[in-house]
C-alpha cells in the first residue's frame, strides 16, 4: 500500500477482514473489534434514558430544569435567559478546549441515533459510505456563526447608544414550560428519520454532523486547539484498520503517519481506531494541538470543483426553501433536508453524466446505459426535489403575505371599531390587503399542510377585505389547529368580529373560549362586555367589564364604557380615568368613539369624535361623510 494515501479497500470497504500491505508483502490480518463501541453505546443508551426521565419528571412534577439543549444558548444571547442549555454549552466547549470532541462521541442524543440507524442498516448488509464535500463541510460554522453570532452583532449596530450590548440576565434554570422551544410529535417523528436515517444513508455514518450540525461548528474549532488528541507510536505499520472502523469518515492511518496524530477536527473521540489497531500503536493522550501543525493530506472527495459549486446552490435553495415552511420544519430538520436533497440532486445528474455509476449494492449505470435501480433513483430524485420544491414555492408565499401583513399601517384597534374596515385603509394598506391576501390564499389552497399563523393573517385580511364571515370561519378553523397564547388570539379576534357583525351570542362563545385559555385576556373580557350589553344583560357587562379592570386597569375604552353604563356621579370618576390612559392621538380618540356609539353610547362617543377633530381636523370632515352616509330612521 503507497503510505498516505487512502486505498480502495479503506475507501468502499467496511469490513472485518482486509488484505494488508505492509512493508511490501502481503499479510492476512483479520480487524478485531472494538471493545469501546460498547461502552461508548451504553453510554448513549444511558443519556437518552436520561433524557426520558427528564421529560417524566417534568410531566409529573410540572417544572423541571430547562432543556440541556444547546439550542437553549440562543435565547440567554437574545434574551439574557440563562438556562441549563448555555451552562451545558459553555462547559462542553472549554471540555473540548482540552480533551477533543469526547461530547460529541459520548454524549449527543443526534450521535447516539446515527449509531443506532447505522448498525441497523448494517444487520441488513447495508455499510454506510462516506460523502466528502470541500464546501459543504463549512455549514455547521456558517448556522452556528448565524445561531450565535449574528444576533449580537445586529444588536450592536441596531440598538440605541444608551442600550447595553447584551440583555440582564435572569434566571432560568428551571422552567414550568420545558417542551415550549421544541416542535411536536408530529414533528420530531420525521425529523428523527431525516436526521438519522436519511443522512446516514446517503451521507455516511456521522452525515448530519458533518454537513448540519451547528453546535459541531464550534466543537470543530475549538478542537483545533485540544491538546488531547489520538496520537501515534513507532508501532504503526500503516494497515488502515483504524481508518476502516472510523465512524466519522476520519482517514485516521493517513494523518497519524503524517502528522503524528489525529488532526481532522471531525475526530469524536469514539476510540474505536484506538481498540482495533492490531499493535496498539494508537493511544489518546496530550500534546500540541492541531493548529500548531502544518500541511493537510490527499483527500478523494466526492464531488469535482463545478459540482461542488452545484452543491452548495442546491444545498442553499432547498435549506432556505423548507426551513420553517408552514411554521412547522425547524432549522436542525432543514438542514438536514437540505444536506440529503443535494446528495439526491448531484447522484441524479452524475446518472446521466457519468458512463458506469453505483451506488450502495445498486448499480444505477453500466457501460453509458441507465440500469432499472437508476430510473428507480431517479424517480425517487424527482419525487423527493419535486416536494422540496413545492415547499419552496409555498414557503415564498407564506414569506410574501407576511411581509404584506407587517406592512399595514391601520392599528388593529381602529379596524376592529367598525363592521366595515375599508374606509381607514390608506393606499398602502389597500395594495399589502390584496397582495398579501393572495399570497396567503395560495399558500393555505396549495400547501400540503395547514400553517394556523398564515391562516391568522389571512383572516385579517379578509375582515379588512369587508369579508367579515369569512374571516370568522377561517379564525374558528385556525383556532382548532392551536392550543395556548395562539388559540387565545385567534379566538379573541374571532369574537371581536362577531360582535362586529351583531352575533353576540356566538361572540360570547368563542371569547369564552378564549379566557379559557387566557383568563388573564382583558380586551376579550371587554369584548365579551360589550356583547353582553348588547344583548341586554347590563349587569353581567359591567361585572365582566370591572373582571377586565382588575386584569388590565389601564384600559381607556373600559372606563369609558363603565362611565357610559353606570352613569350619575360616579360615571365622572371612570371619565377621569379613562382620559388618564388615552393617549393624544386622534385616530385612538375616534375608535373610542365608534365603540362607545356602537353600544349606544352617543354622549361619551361625541366626546372623543369632538377630541378628534381637536387633534386633527380631518377627522370633523370624516365625521360628516359618516353622519351624511347614516340611513334616516323613520
Amino acid at each position: 500500500m503507497k503510505s498516505g494515501c487512502e486505498t480502495k479497500e479503506i475507501k468502499e470497504k467496511r469490513s472485518v477482514s482486509l488484505p494488508i500491505l505492509a512493508g511490501g508483502s502481503t499479510q492476512p490480518n483479520e480487524m478485531r473489534a472494538s471493545k469501546n463501541s460498547r461502552w461508548r453505546a451504553f453510554a448513549l443508551i444511558t443519556l437518552n434514558l436520561l433524557m426520558i426521565a427528564h421529560i417524566i419528571q417534568w410531566w409529573i412534577t410540572g417544572s423541571t430544569i430547562s432543556p440541556i439543549e444547546p439550542s437553549e444558548a440562543m435565547y440567554t444571547l437574545q434574551n439574557g435567559a440563562v438556562n441549563a442549555g448555555v451552562i451545558f454549552f459553555t462547559l462542553a466547549i472549554l471540555a473540548t478546549l482540552v480533551f477533543g470532541r469526547f461530547v460529541c462521541g459520548w454524549g449527543c442524543h443526534i450521535v447516539s441515533l446515527q449509531d443506532l440507524c447505522g448498525w441497523l442498516m448494517k444487520k441488513i448488509g447495508i455499510t454506510p459510505r462516506p460523502f466528502r464535500s470541500r464546501l459543504l463541510v463549512y455549514v455547521p460554522l456558517i448556522v452556528a456563526l448565524y445561531m450565535f453570532v449574528w444576533p449580537t452583532v445586529v444588536r450592536y449596530f441596531l440598538k440605541p447608544p444608551a442600550e447595553p450590548l447584551f440583555p440582564q440576565f435572569t434566571n432560568h434554570i428551571v422552567t414550568t414550560e420545558f417542551w415550549a422551544t421544541f416542535p411536536t410529535v408530529a414533528v420530531a417523528i420525521p425529523f428523527l428519520f431525516i436526521c438519522g436515517f436519511m443522512t446516514v444513508y446517503f451521507l455516511g455514518a456521522k452525515g448530519f454532523c458533518t454537513y448540519g450540525c451547528p453546535y459541531g461548528g464550534f466543537f470543530g474549532i475549538a478542537d483545533k486547539f485540544a491538546s488531547g488528541k489520538i496520537r501515534v507510536t513507532d508501532a504503526c505499520n500503516q494497515c488502515g484498520h483504524c481508518t476502516a472502523t472510523c465512524t466519522s469518515n476520519v482517514i485516521v492511518h493517513a494523518e497519524v503517519k503524517q502528522f503524528g496524530m489525529v488532526v481532522d477536527p471531525g475526530c469524536m473521540k469514539c476510540m474505536d481506531c484506538v481498540s482495533v489497531c492490531p499493535n496498539d500503536a494508537l493511544y489518546f493522550g496530550f500534546g500540541k494541538p492541531a493548529v500548531a501543525v502544518s500541511g493537510s493530506i490527499k483527500k478523494n472527495y466526492s464531488l469535482t470543483w463545478p459540482e461542488e459549486i452545484i452543491a452548495a446552490a442546491v444545498f442553499a435553495a432547498s435549506y432556505f426553501a423548507v426551513w420553517d415552511v408552514y411554521q412547522l420544519v425547524p432549522m436542525l430538520m432543514s438542514l438536514g433536508i437540505a444536506a440529503v436533497t443535494t446528495f439526491i440532486a448531484v447522484r441524479a445528474i452524475k446518472i446521466f453524466r457519468s458512463k458506469d455509476l453505483s451506488f450502495h449494492r445498486f448499480n444505477l449505470k453500466a457501460a453509458g446505459q441507465i440500469k432499472r435501480a437508476g430510473w428507480g433513483f431517479l424517480l425517487f430524485a424527482i419525487v423527493w426535489t419535486g416536494l422540496v420544491a413545492h415547499s419552496g414555492w409555498v414557503h415564498y408565499h407564506e414569506s410574501a403575505g407576511a411581509i404584506a401583513f407587517q406592512s399595514l399601517h391601520i392599528p388593529d384597534e381602529l379596524a376592529l371599531a367598525r363592521p366595515d374596515p375599508k374606509q381607514w385603509l390608506d393606499q398602502n394598506d389597500r395594495k399589502m390587503m390584496t397582495e398579501g391576501g393572495q399570497h396567503l390564499r395560495t399558500a393555505t389552497n396549495f400547501g400540503l399542510f395547514s400553517n394556523s399563523t398564515a391562516m391568522q393573517k389571512l383572516a385579517w385580511f379578509e375582515y379588512l377585505s369587508g369579508n367579515s364571515e369569512q374571516a370568522a370561519n377561517l379564525l374558528e378553523t385556525t383556532a382548532a389547529a392551536q392550543n395556548g397564547q395562539p388559540r387565545a388570539v385567534s379566538l379573541y379576534y374571532r369574537g371581536a368580529i362577531l360582535n362586529r357583525t351583531g352575533r353576540y351570542e356566538d361572540a360570547i362563545k368563542s371569547l369564552d373560549a378564549a379566557l379559557a385559555e387566557r383568563p388573564d385576556l382583558a380586551t376579550a373580557l371587554e369584548e365579551k362586555g360589550e356583547a353582553l350589553w348588547q344583548l341586554g344583560r347590563r349587569d353581567e357587562a359591567i361585572a365582566t367589564w370591572n373582571d377586565a379592570l382588575r386584569a388590565n386597569p389601564r384600559l381607556p375604552l373600559t372606563y369609558s364604557m363603565l362611565a357610559g353604563a353606570i352613569g350619575g356621579e360616579a360615571a365622572d370618576a371612570y371619565e377621569k380615568q379613562a382620559d388618564q390612559f388615552t393617549p393624544n392621538d386622534p385616530y385612538f380618540h375616534y375608535m373610542v368613539g365608534q365603540r362607545l356609539e356602537n353600544i349606544g353610547m352617543n354622549a361619551l362617543a361625541e366626546k372623543h369624535y369632538a377630541r378628534a377633530a381637536q387633534l386633527n381636523p380631518q377627522f370633523r370632515s370624516r365625521r360628516e361623510i359618516e353622519m351624511m352616509a347614516k340611513p334616516v330612521k323613520k
